[in-house]
């Protein structure tokens, strides 16, 4: 009889994704990067999963020249659930060690992975309403021009270049799907099967 029950390596590597859960409560989990020549520094937006962080003072008062609508972290209602998600996350992979069967890590996992789709369509309707909604009455206006940040990547901007990347708390949600994976490959045997197929 083929047993549901999960390896001690599992279950050590669910610890772990408990923890990277826990982690990206206390460190930037998205950051957009904005070099330009006046700022040869650069600016930098750090988005936590509570608030929104950096340079966003400097930021917001660009922002009002072109017409976009200025960063408050209470405007965002995602600040204010994201850290309850992620908590439970954390929950939900301790409670799988005790649960002890692969089929609830399989659902966790799906149900991750449907939040990590759901999370990148609210990032990207964020950017495009926070690029395309514009003061038109706004100081600087130019035809046709949209500011809307790229979801992950390189984006000119006028004279701005925009580069979002996930920040530490981005990598521990990667790190923290990717041992997820790693469970169900290993505890459903996945590759073996294809390879006596």
């Amino acid at each position: 009889m083929e047993t549901t029950k999960i390896s001690l390596v599992s279950k050590i590597l669910l610890f772990l994704i408990s923890g990277l859960f826990i982690g990206s409560l206390f460190v930037p989990m998205w950051q957009i990067d904005l070099d330009a020549p006046q700022y040869p520094e650069g600016l930098v937006l750090k988005l936590h999963a509570n608030k929104i962080g950096g340079d966003v003072e400097i930021i917001n008062g660009l922002n009002h020249y072109i017409g976009m609508a200025t960063l408050h972290t209470e405007n965002f209602i995602e600040f204010k659930i994201l850290p309850y998600i992620f908590g439970v996350f954390s929950l939900i992979s301790i409670t799988l060690i005790f649960i002890n069967n692969r089929k609830f890590v399989l659902a966790f996992f799906g149900t991750f992975i449907l939040f990590v789709i759901l999370a990148g369509v609210d990032f990207y309707r964020w950017n495009y309403e926070y690029g395309h909604n514009l003061d038109p009455n706004a100081a600087i206006k130019v035809p046709g021009m949209a500011y809307q940040p790229p979801l992950i990547g390189y984006k000119q901007l006028l004279n701005f270049g925009a580069y979002s990347v996930p920040d530490i708390g981005g990598w521990f949600l990667i790190a923290a799907g990717a041992m997820l994976f790693y469970i169900l490959v290993k505890e459903f045997n996945l590759f073996r099967r294809k390879q006596t197929i």
